[in-house]
């Protein structure tokens, strides 16, 4: 399972790093590793501060959906 994650982390900054870096440049490897980082840091960021009220709503959205 964190394999998947990893997997997909590093093809999303790959392509990131595609984007500012070619991909046969000596550092790519180093470049495509920083975008990763700042990506995982962003997905922790957004679990961390994921607003209570959203769940709130998005669960109340949820039960209406379903009839109870």
């Amino acid at each position: 399972m964190i394999g998947w994650i990893v997997r997909v982390l590093m093809i999303v900054a790959g392509g990131v790093a595609g984007w500012i870096i070619a991909k046969d440049a000596p550092n790519f490897g180093v470049v495509q590793m920083i975008v990763a980082l700042f990506l995982l840091t962003l997905v922790v960021a957004v679990f961390a501060f994921w607003p209570a009220r959203w769940t709130i709503r998005l669960n109340r959205s949820q039960k209406s959906r379903s009839g109870t």
